[in-house]
This record gives C-alpha cells, sequence and structure tokens, in this order.
C-alpha cells in the first residue's frame, strides 16, 4: 500500500503516534466504520464532540451519541480516554478516598456557630470535583432536600458524592436526624445512579462517619 493510502494504524506503526494528527489518533482507536458509516467522518465528528464538551467532561454518552459508535466502539473510546485521565494527567484534584481526606476538605466548617451542609462530588476515580455549600441552617439544626444536593452532583456529572455537615455544639453523637439524611440521601442516589459514599460529621477537630 503507498504512503498516500495507508491507513493511521499503519502509519503509526511506522512513523510513530506523533506523526498522526489529532483526527487520525482518533480513526486508529475507532479502527473502522460500517455500512453507510466512513470511520473518517466519524472521528472527525468525536473530535468535535470532544472539543465541545472538553476531555475532561466528555461522558459516555456523548461519545455513544454520534452516529457510527455503537456500544462496543463507544466503550473502546472512552475507556481509553478516561486511562489516559487517570495515568497521565497532573491532577491538582486530590482523591478522596477515606474520611480522613473528605473530613481535610471541610475544615472551613468545623468551628461554625451555624449548621453546614456541605457536598463533596467525586469523579469515577474519586478525585474532587467540587466543593459546595448547599444549605445553612439555624444553630441546631440544617434542612437539606436531595433534590438541592443531586442538581449540583447533575451539574458536575458526579460518580459519587460525600455529604457532611458540622455540629455547633461541638457534640458529635449521630443524631436520628442524622441518620435519617443519610438514608433518604442513599435512596435518592441509588434511583439516579449517584452512590453515596459517607457521610461526615465534623465538630472542631474532631469527626465521625454516620454512614
Amino acid at each position: 500500500m503507498s504512503v498516500l493510502m495507508e491507513l493511521p494504524r499503519e502509519k503509526l506503526g511506522r512513523m510513530g503516534a506523533s506523526a498522526l494528527s489529532d483526527i487520525e489518533l482518533l480513526q486508529a482507536v475507532i479502527g473502522s466504520g460500517g455500512k453507510n458509516n466512513d470511520f473518517k467522518q466519524i472521528a472527525k465528528n468525536l473530535n468535535t464532540v470532544i472539543n465541545k464538551s472538553g476531555a475532561d467532561r466528555l461522558t459516555y454518552e456523548d461519545v455513544r451519541s454520534i452516529k457510527g459508535i455503537g456500544d462496543a466502539k463507544a466503550t473502546i473510546v472512552f475507556a481509553a480516554l478516561e486511562f489516559w485521565r487517570r495515568k497521565f494527567t497532573k491532577h491538582a484534584a486530590p482523591m478522596i478516598d477515606s474520611p480522613e481526606k473528605a473530613a481535610e476538605q471541610l475544615q472551613e466548617i468545623r468551628n461554625k456557630k451555624q449548621e453546614y451542609f456541605v457536598l463533596l462530588t467525586l469523579d469515577g476515580a474519586r478525585r474532587l470535583i467540587n466543593n459546595r455549600i448547599v444549605t445553612i441552617g439555624t444553630l441546631m439544626s440544617s434542612l437539606v432536600h436531595p433534590r438541592e444536593v443531586f442538581a449540583f452532583a447533575i451539574e458536575d456529572r458526579a460518580a459519587s458524592i460525600i455529604i457532611a455537615h458540622n455540629h455547633p455544639s461541638g457534640i458529635l453523637d449521630i443524631s436520628e436526624q442524622d441518620r435519617e439524611v443519610t438514608r433518604r440521601i442513599r435512596q435518592a442516589g441509588d434511583l439516579i445512579g449517584i452512590r453515596l459514599d459517607d457521610h461526615i460529621i465534623i465538630a472542631g477537630d474532631e469527626f465521625v462517619s454516620a454512614y
């Protein structure tokens, strides 16, 4: 086959990945098209979607929505992208994989005189996406509804969440109200498909998991 006619995968093998354009790299990942689906056009459409959404916020559904990309190809494309994001991107965002690391993100509310209800949204690798104050309550309690929590979680495209609040009294006892909030948020998350990883209660320098 002439150089002019060689496919991206063959060009990569002969010249290395750096010799391929962005579109050619996507063609190499896609591999081939199907009936009435030109893999070159599929690669162009995929590149457009990636540029629009941003590689850091691209979802499986974004990839799957492209004409000519079925479940199998979408899985390959998105898995390759996610592996690259996890292994080769320098992450400024911390990984929140323990109650201790979650508590580190709650320093601003530990000595507040009112009750603050906080939401930590996490990606699939449990890296922090956002740290949000959902509600600010009275001295004794803060009212929170699952819709307020998951509106933010959906906006952040979170894979899982951690909820947290402070006890202005300084007492870390887990109340029945705390357990009820945990139950309601967990059940709502199960329905939506966004997992509740933990519920942290913090007071001063101490914290406890109510999950």
